[in-house]
């Protein structure tokens, strides 16, 4: 049992928790991290994007020896049918640039290297260790937590929850409500592995290059949802996610729908022949600006997924969480420097600091969209891509019907399924939610 006292205990080892507890230790404070697996990245197998420019303020080196798989060069946006696609995509030669912008990653080899960064810089990592409870004083003011170790209690200056979108230590505290299955997504996901020649080969690659597949439409059924595809070295991560509460009233099964997506015209072929090595399944904050819980208080923070901090509408999680740890570590580390007590008073510097970030800014500028998406999914996730798609057949089948006439059918068929009043509200409330 430890029984020394910490400047900061943080409890997990994901994104969030690794950039708070990098950031405190090698501002020179004594930092405990408590992660309940193996090691970290131990329950994460799925592939994600690692943006640049976050981990460079933490790690400015990390391309020395970060394990990156791709870096990407080129982005896909497809509005699928059940039978088609209409793609919109962006390639670059600039990305082909000396530092990369973004890359692929397998999040169990790139969070293991992290942590191996954390315990580098000072801190003491301990894994296979669950933190049961927060402890708090008299007043309140969280001073510690207990563990499943036994033998009492750790007590710290501050704990920095970085526990997940599902972590229970903040509720049963009673810091922050249980999200609700509206603000939070599943997704399910594969890593089909294939020779890097074919991956090259099937994507249009060479070298490192990489590219992003993100898919929206009938493939999630209604529900509010998208499916990706994200190419490594030698495998493919593939998976599709939609909300909790559309899983719940619908009673369709994750899996189901993940092998629908496989089984698309325009997906099989990119993973025909793959060996599935892994499959996961993953809870992923959805609620946005609004869903954001409070941040701080008397003796603690909340930093990355637990803090509802995520940009779903471009599929940024990973990086909103590192940048919330090391902005949650700075202001621990100003508020420790003044000699100041952790307050909530002193600990709401965390709260400012986020605001003048890009992080809060992106999140209040889509605020009204999860709730968009979520009334409007069956408009938007199957109506309007079947409509797209039916459009898009009439405009390039050349069949002896004059033009005049293929033009007059598609507009009968966006007018019959929403009606010019509901076309126009459509339209406008998505370009609201937008600004």
């Amino acid at each position: 049992m430890i029984d020394e006292k910490f400047d900061a205990i943080v409890v997990g080892a994901g994104m969030a928790g690794n950039g708070a507890a990098y950031t405190l230790a090698k501002r020179g404070l004594k930092v405990l991290q408590l992660e309940r697996g193996e090691y970290s990245g131990s329950k994460n197998v799925q592939g994600a994007i690692l943006y640049s420019d976050m981990l460079e303020k933490i790690i400015p080196d990390f391309r020395e020896d970060a394990p990156l798989e791709r870096h990407l060069v080129e982005q896909r946006f497809w509005m699928m049918d059940d039978r088609s696609h209409v793609g919109l995509h962006y390639r670059s030669e600039d990305f082909n640039e000396e530092a990369p912008n973004r890359y692929t990653i397998i999040r169990a080899q790139f969070d293991k290297w992290f942590s191996g960064k954390v315990r580098e810089a000072g801190a003491l990592v301990v894994c296979e260790t669950t933190v049961t409870e927060l402890v708090q004083d008299a007043y309140g003011k969280v001073i510690g937590v207990k563990t499943d170790r036994g033998g009492g209690q750790i007590h710290a200056d501050v704990v920095v929850l970085a526990e997940g979108v599902s972590g229970l230590l903040g509720t049963r505290a009673g810091l922050r409500k249980i999200p609700k299955p509206t603000d939070v997504a599943l997704a399910v996901k594969e890593m089909h592995f294939l020779p890097q020649e074919t991956i090259e080969d099937r994507f249009l690659l060479k070298g490192d290059e990489g590219v992003v597949i993100e898919a929206a439409g009938t493939i999630s059924e209604g529900m509010t949802g998208m499916g990706f595809i994200y190419t490594n070295k030698e495998c493919i991560s593939l998976g599709i996610g939609c909300l909790v509460s559309d899983f719940q009233k619908t009673g369709r099964s994750p899996y189901q729908l993940l092998e629908t997506f496989k089984q698309h015209p325009s997906v099989a072929p990119l993973i025909a022949g793959s060996e599935v090595k892994e499959y996961a399944a993953h809870l992923i904050p959805e609620g946005g600006y609004k869903a954001i819980p409070q941040l701080f208080g008397d003796g603690w923070v909340v930093v990355g997924d637990a803090a509802q901090l995520n940009n779903a509408i471009h599929r940024e999680g990973s990086n909103l969480a590192m940048t919330s740890g090391r902005i949650a570590a700075e202001a621990i580390f100003q508020v420790k420097s003044r000699k100041e007590p952790m307050t909530a008073q002193n600990l709401s510097l965390y709260k400012t600091l986020l605001e003048q970030s890009f992080i809060i800014k992106d999140l209040k500028k889509y605020k009204d969209m999860p709730q968009l998406l979520h009334i409007q999914s069956q408009n938007f996730f199957l109506t309007y891509p079947q409509l797209v798609s039916k459009a898009m057949q009439n405009f390039v089948r050349v069949d002896g019907t004059p033009k005049i006439e293929k033009e007059k059918m598609t507009l009968k068929s966006f007018t019959s399924a929403r009606s010019w009043a509901g076309l126009f509200g459509d339209a406008f409330r998505l370009a609201r939610a937008w600004r």
